[in-house]
Formats: C-alpha cells, structure tokens, sequence
C-alpha cells in the first residue's frame, strides 16, 4: 500500500482511488485512517526532498509571487472541503462513485492532452490562474479524480508548458497533504487506536521511497510522452471497477 500510494499520489492516476480500492481488496478496515495519513506523511516527505530549494527560496522570501501562487491555489481547495465534508467522506465511504472517477480523471487528462502545448511559464501566470488550479484540486477530493492529473491538466489549459505545470502541482500537494493529515488527526486522536508501529512505518518508507521516484519520472517524462497512455489505464480500471460494482459485487 505505501508502494502503491508513493506512486499513485504523483502519477496521474489517483492515489485515493487506488487506496480505497486496494483497501476493499486486502479487507483492511480497523485502522486504515491512521495507516492512510502516514502513508501521505511519506509522500509529503518525498516532495520536500525533491523540491527541497523551491521550499527553501519559499521560507526564504515569504512574500514572493510564488507563496501568493499557492496560498490562491490552496483556499479554493479549503472552501471546496468544507463546503462539500459530508459529500466526499460518503463517498470515500461507500466507495459507490470510485469507478466514474477513474473515469472522468482519464476524460481530464484525454481532453488536456489533445490541446496545443503552451509556453508560459509558472512566473507568467496570474493569481487568477491559480485559484482555477486550485478548484481543480478541489474537484480531486473525491476518491479515483486524481489530484496530480486534475491540477496538471487546468495549468496546461492556462497554456502553461508542461514543466512549469508539473512543478506548480507537485508544490501544491505540499499544503494539501499536510493540510489533509492535520484534519484527519483528530479523528485518529479520539478514536483510541492501537498502533503497530513497524507495519506504518514500513509503508510510510515505501510511500516516501515510491513517491520520490514517481515526481522524478513525472518531470522527466512530462515534457516527453503523452498522457494519454494514464488516461487509458484509467479508463480500464475504471471499467472493471463499474462491473464490479454493477455486476460482480466482489470487492465493492
């Protein structure tokens, strides 16, 4: 599971998704919240070593254009969260709209795409832009909408390249993540779990390690390959996931 939420989380293809459905699969439940947010402790971890100078000229210059980008980014994705807190844990739930994620986040990166590459650059863009990318974001609250491909894809709709649209994403998951497990911790707080430590921190490891090594391909292959190679895998996936559903009633 930390393999696969270090990899998913960065990879255009919701690591909510994947979580929830592997979660459905293994038969995990007593736990899971806790287990879940450490895994997004290890993913946040491996931004931090990856961007580490970005975050550093941040500390640095607090009142640069770059914070004023991804406070914009974040306070769409807060209102959204409030807004829609009983929406999003019912469906994280009931697991009932995990396959028509899957699906509109491959109709998202699909449509993306098939538009012509853009040459701005992240300090061309506007407060504006941001806020549209965080709504973006906000949209990925619900489990199998991917985060990383619903925020990639609205920078390249504002024509950024791809490069500086990967990055913008990959920053803003910084607020996000962190801002997703302090929420959370207080359930896990009340709820008088006991831990086993080495399995969490074992995935958290995997998580960290997988997700560092998925925004380093990210970056580098971004520039390079289509998209439309995650769309179709998620449109697979979502597919089996509805005849699952609809059909077989195995897992969900």
């Amino acid at each position: 599971m930390g393999i696969v939420q270090g990899l998913t989380e960065f990879l255009p293809v919701s690591s909510s998704g994947h979580l929830v459905l592997l979660q459905r699969v293994l038969g995990i439940e007593e736990g899971a919240l806790f287990f879940t947010i450490m895994l997004h402790m290890g993913t946040l971890l491996s931004v931090i070593l990856v961007f580490w100078k970005d975050i550093w000229e941040i500390i640095r210059k607090p009142f640069d254009k770059m914070t004023a980008l991804l406070v914009a980014a974040t306070i769409p994705t807060v209102v959204i969260a409030l807004l829609f807190k009983d929406a999003v844990e019912e469906a994280f739930r009931s697991a009932a709209t995990l396959g028509i994620g899957f699906i509109v986040t491959g109709v998202i990166l699909w449509t993306v795409d098939s538009l012509k590459p853009g040459q701005r650059k992240l300090k061309e863009m506007s407060w504006k832009g941001a806020v549209f990318i965080g709504m973006a974001q906000g949209l990925a609250l619900f489990p199998a909408i991917s985060r990383s491909g619903s925020t990639l894809a609205a920078g390249l709709a504002l024509k950024l390249n791809r490069k500086s649209a990967a990055r913008f994403s990959f920053l803003m998951s910084i607020p996000a993540i962190l801002g997703s497990v302090i929420y959370q911790m207080k359930d896990v707080m009340n709820s008088g779990l006991e831990i086993d430590v080495i399995p969490v921190a074992v995935g958290t490891i995997a998580a960290a390690a997988s997700g560092f090594l998925a925004i380093k391909f990210m970056l580098d292959m971004i520039s390079k390959r289509s998209l439309k190679i995650f769309s179709v895998y998620v449109f697979v996936l979502g597919a089996l996931v509805l005849v699952d559903q609809m059909v077989l009633k195995i897992f969900i």
